[in-house]
């Protein structure tokens, strides 16, 4: 298995232990929780986590966050949007992106869930996932932006992996 892993090149930080851990945790992960927003950068995270999910034989959970409706739109925006039209906006735009992630599941074989976790903010709504779920590993994908970039939009993937109290890899 972890010459499986070593030739897939996955390494992952486990926060807990503070260091770099290689490819130790081979046969750790029995449950993978891959989040996707739809895009293509994060189809990039869900084709990562089956193949990791296929070589280790763990079953996945594809998860897809939708933000609160007020964080969502702006001020001027509340008007011209209700409340309704978002969340039937953002459950149409979660079942075509979960409908992805299945075809994908099916195509490598592994055994996939999907979930739609409405009015959380992304990074929140992963950990919980994943803790309510019982996994034991969150693949996700980042923008990799730093500087004021990161400050200005924030960074979801730091979120992730600065609070996620189970290892997290991250793919660009």
């Amino acid at each position: 298995m972890r010459a499986t892993l070593r030739a897939l090149g996955y390494a992952f930080f486990n926060k807990t232990e503070g260091q770099h851990t290689g490819t130790e945790h081979t046969g750790m992960f029995k449950h993978i929780l891959i989040a996707t927003d739809g895009s293509e950068l994060a189809r990039k995270a869900v084709v990562a986590g089956f193949n990791l999910a296929s070589a280790l034989k763990a079953r996945a959970t594809a998860v897809i966050v939708s933000e609160p409706w007020t964080s969502s739109v702006t001020s001027e925006a509340l008007i011209a949007l209700p409340v309704e039209d978002y969340d039937q906006a953002a459950a149409a735009q979660a079942a075509s992106a979960l409908a992805a992630v299945s075809e994908q599941a099916n195509n490598n074989g592994v055994d996939c869930a999907t979930l739609h976790v409405k009015d959380r903010y992304p990074a929140d709504g992963m950990i919980e996932t994943a803790q309510q779920q019982a996994c034991d590993l969150i693949v996700m994908a980042s923008h990799g932006r730093t500087g004021i970039a990161r400050l200005l939009l924030g960074s979801q993937a730091m979120n992730v992996v600065t609070n996620s109290p189970i290892p997290v890899l991250i793919c660009r």
